[in-house]
């Protein structure tokens, strides 16, 4: 028939290879791209990484030394994937915090997740295969291997705190800082939500711009693509000109500034190949309502408890510990439900080299002698004679 001979002007959508992207992967649970938060083990207990897209933010401990820490991990993983950085902060210089970025190890010796699964050598591997005989289906010893495809790149490394990076990795046309505007200037209102600080306008603008320049938008139509990162340190510190550690009717205006800047660019950034870092001193707000209001617009929040200057510092039951880590909400993308965690209890420790998170694990349990509570095991009892100690005694 003449309608069958007919072609359809149907054609279908070549899908974007995204997952090519240098430095990503999907997830396993609900196939979003996925980038290293730089702590691989962080990256195992929110999901298998920073979801593209997602803010993730960091309550800081009191004194902002370890999620400071946290945030050079995550700067420096975009060094090493070569991706793009946009870094702001009003408490640090960023040019300063750039230079302070940790150098990564041998990537040959260790790797977060390598494209192998096997920690053989391969000649050690090949050396192996000659003498090692199929002890179970021996019949298939003879069949060729399937090989795993080579992966494009690592995901997630591991760094030295020891040495800083070396600044010819540093490349300056992927790295960009926010700069603070002068207080009698203030960016154009139409571009920004109303009643928005100052500061925050610029910020958000700059990173509008970015994006666009950039070419990190998902409606952008290239070849080659990447992943610009985000970091804001001490987000809501009071050098922001944002006083939300007050309970009165200004800080109530001042929360309501940083949370249509939070929700401005959560949306900005669903629709672009970009992921924000940010740390917040949660621990300056008396209103803890404000708290909660911040995590709801945030995607995934981790707040660090640590142990200087508080009681924990000197229980044995922590000394292992330099603090704890409280994953207090983990994104829905693509799915009814979240990742779960196996463990909610998990702590980190910092040692001359490194910073892991890993489960909390209390030691075994003492005797009630060790803390000072036990007495001489060997009394007698009240119906019984106290006078011998002999060993036939019962």
């Amino acid at each position: 028939m003449a309608s069958g001979e007919q072609t359809s002007s149907f054609r279908k959508k070549a899908r974007v290879k995204i997952g090519q992207i240098q430095g990503t992967r999907p997830s396993l649970y609900n196939n979003q791209l996925l980038i290293s938060t730089g702590i691989p083990s962080l990256d195992s207990f929110i999901g298998g990484g920073l979801a593209v897209g997602t803010v993730l933010l960091l309550e800081e401990d009191v004194y902002g030394t370890y999620t400071r820490l946290m945030l050079k991990y995550y700067l420096a993983e975009a060094v090493l994937t070569k991706q793009s950085i946009f870094i702001a902060s009003a408490d640090e210089n960023t040019e300063k915090l750039i230079k302070e970025l940790p150098a990564s190890v041998n990537s040959d010796t260790q790797t977060a997740h390598p494209a192998s699964s096997s920690n053989v050598s391969p000649e050690t591997s090949a050396a192996g295969d000659k003498d090692e005989k199929m002890k179970i289906a021996w019949r298939y010893q003879n069949q060729r291997r399937v090989q795993a495809p080579p992966s494009i790149s690592q995901f997630g490394h591991y760094y030295d705190l020891t040495r800083t990076m070396d600044p010819g990795l540093l490349d300056p046309n992927l790295i960009f800082h926010s700069r603070f505007i002068d207080r009698d200037s203030s960016p154009s209102p139409s571009h920004c939500p109303a009643h928005m600080n100052q500061h925050y306008q610029k910020l958000l603008l700059d990173i509008r711009d970015r994006i666009r320049q950039g070419g990190f938008s998902t409606s952008h139509q290239a070849e080659k693509r990447s992943i610009l990162r985000i970091g804001i340190h001490s987000l809501g510190s009071p050098l922001w000109d944002d006083d939300c550690s007050t309970a009165n009717d200004e800080g109530g205006a001042a929360s309501v500034s940083l949370m249509l800047f939070l929700l401005a660019l959560r949306a900005e950034l669903r629709s672009a190949l970009a992921s924000a870092m940010i740390t917040v001193p949660s621990h300056l707000f008396q209103d803890k309502a404000v708290v909660q209001r911040i995590e709801r617009l945030c995607d995934t929040v981790v707040k660090i408890e640590s142990f200087a200057g508080s009681e924990k510092e000197k229980n044995p039951v922590f000394k292992d510990y330099h603090g704890l880590v409280h994953v207090i909400q983990i994104p829905r993308l693509n799915s009814l439900v979240p990742a779960q965690l196996e463990t909610p209890d998990l702590a980190f420790k910092l040692r001359r080299k490194k910073f892991t998170i890993e489960r909390l694990h209390l030691p075994p349990e003492l005797s009630f002698s060790e803390f000072g509570g036990g007495g001489d095991s060997t009394k007698g009892s009240a119906c019984g004679s106290s006078s011998s100690s002999s060993k036939l005694d019962f």
